[in-house]
């Protein structure tokens, strides 16, 4: 008998708002960190890859997730705190930037590099309370 090669799947997420990460643990047992400005950036909604051609997105250094929803048993819907809410992320995907996170986000700052742009928000968002 033939089996079949199952892709990994997500059996755990924890979001760590302080340092604005997520960590990703897959049924292969291996788990992963990936910060919420690099699944902000590879965010696989249309806004953000185009029609083939990604847009480069920039200022998101300190981006953060603020609801992950669960869509059946296959991704989840991450919304950033900037309102950022249409990428569905499927255990695939979340797989690839996990194992290849180190090569991406090379490419990441790479594109930025050569566009002259950014990570760093374009405002310091300072609450302040008047009495």
């Amino acid at each position: 008998m033939t089996q079949i090669n199952q892709p990994p799947y997500v059996t755990d997420l924890t979001l760590k708002k302080k340092s604005c990460e997520l960590r990703v643990s897959f049924s292969t047992g291996r788990s992963y960190t990936l910060s919420c400005e690099m699944l902000r950036v590879y965010s696989p909604s249309a806004e953000v890859q185009g029609h083939g051609k990604p847009i480069l997105v920039t200022h998101k250094k300190n981006i953060n997730i603020t609801a992950i929803e669960p869509l059946g048993n296959y991704a989840v819907k991450i919304t950033f705190d900037d309102g950022h809410d249409t990428g569905l992320f499927s255990w695939e995907y979340l797989y690839k930037l996990s194992t290849q996170q180190a090569l991406l986000w090379q490419a990441y700052l790479t594109r930025l590099e050569t566009a002259k742009a950014s990570r760093e928000p374009l405002i310091d968002l300072v609450v302040k309370y008047h009495k």
